[in-house]
């Protein structure tokens, strides 16, 4: 049996590279028109306030969180504020600074974090913010559940911090962060939350970054009993305190007040919240950090909640500038501390 050898022609190895090089061109082509495609629909967004902030969490409230921070830079804020959206949503830098005058708060919570993503947060904002005096965290007991199963860095902190505080084009973050059914559905709602049109999820910020949530009506309690406690939630906070201890930052620790319905129905017995305000206290215990048992000192009517957790925000301006008053006799009383007796 004879072998028949073929060789291919000069002309025929000239044809595959030819239709190779078309169908790298045909690639990049078509690369290139879905990137100018895509560039077409952001700025077709942003023109008619429909684009959202780049998915630097794939949550939509603390990506626009970021994107605050970044538009709107305080000068030289003292007094940080962390946690969650009881934290974003209980506070009101301006009845703060009536209360106390001078002080320059930042409502540096984001809504939904557990307590190690918010301690991440805080750690970023302290090393970012060189003059924070004094740290507030104003926590509810489902802040403390489920931080195992979470990635505490809800956010890149070497892109947030070029995002925020470097100037950096936004664009390329759209790309990093692509995440097209998220794009388009924060697009769809964005312009009511940003507008407050969302009753119950406004995206609306004051000057010192705080949240209201301004509306007269109520959605029920809304939230059942939470999970069971998390040990991992109470390490970060150990954490935080012993890092502002060594700083000579004051903290105050504040577990907000909650709706007496949700009390009575799932924690009649106050087994629950005795078991959170003692683990609380213990994270706290060998560092200079200050609890407030706010739920306890200040309850709240039924009527001042718009669910079991969040305060209406005419409330939240009350529990402010009690917190504001609580916070300057704590600072007065450190003072004393520090005041050496006079010479006999």
């Amino acid at each position: 049996m004879s072998v028949v050898e073929r060789t291919s022609s000069p002309d025929e190895g000239t044809s595959s590279s030819r239709i190779g090089g078309h169908y790298l061109l045909a690639m990049a082509g078509g690369l290139l028109g879905a990137l100018v495609l895509f560039a077409g629909v952001l700025l077709t967004l942003e023109r008619t306030d429909h684009l959202p902030p780049p998915a630097f969490s794939n949550s939509l409230c603390v990506d626009e969180k970021l994107g605050f921070l970044r538009s709107h830079r305080l000068d030289d804020p003292d007094l940080l504020v962390i946690g969650s959206s009881v934290a974003w949503r209980h506070f009101d830098g301006a009845a703060v600074v009536e209360a106390s005058p001078g002080t320059r708060p930042l409502n540096g919570a984001f809504c939904g974090l557990h307590a190690n993503q918010s301690a991440y947060a805080a750690h970023w904002l302290l090393d970012r913010e060189p003059g924070i005096r004094q740290v507030v965290m104003i926590a509810d007991p489902q802040d403390f559940t489920g931080c195992w199963r979470v990635r505490e860095a809800v956010f890149d902190r070497d892109d947030a911090d070029r995002y925020v505080y470097g100037e950096a084009s936004s664009w390329p973050y759209y790309l990093r962060y692509f995440a097209p059914v998220s794009l388009v559905r924060n697009a769809l709602g964005i312009q009511d939350q940003r507008t407050a049109r969302n009753e119950w999820d406004p995206l609306v910020f004051d000057r010192f970054g705080d949240g209201p949530l301004d509306t007269p009506n109520s959605r029920g309690l809304l939230y059942g009993r939470p999970e069971p406690l998390d040990p991992v939630c109470f390490d970060a906070l150990r954490a935080l305190a012993e890092r502002l201890h060594h700083q000579g930052i004051g903290f105050t620790l504040v577990s907000t007040p909650l709706h007496p319905d949700w009390k009575a129905r799932h924690d009649p017995q106050r087994q629950l919240l005795d078991r959170f305000d003692r683990q609380l206290a213990q994270s706290l215990a060998g560092t200079d950090a200050h609890y407030w048992n706010a739920d306890r000192d200040h309850g709240m009517p039924a009527a001042a909640f718009v669910d079991a957790i969040h305060l209406r925000w005419s409330a939240a301006r009350l529990f402010s500038a009690d917190l504001a008053r609580a916070l300057r006799a704590r600072e007065a009383a450190m003072r004393d501390d520090a005041t050496p007796p006079p010479a006999s």
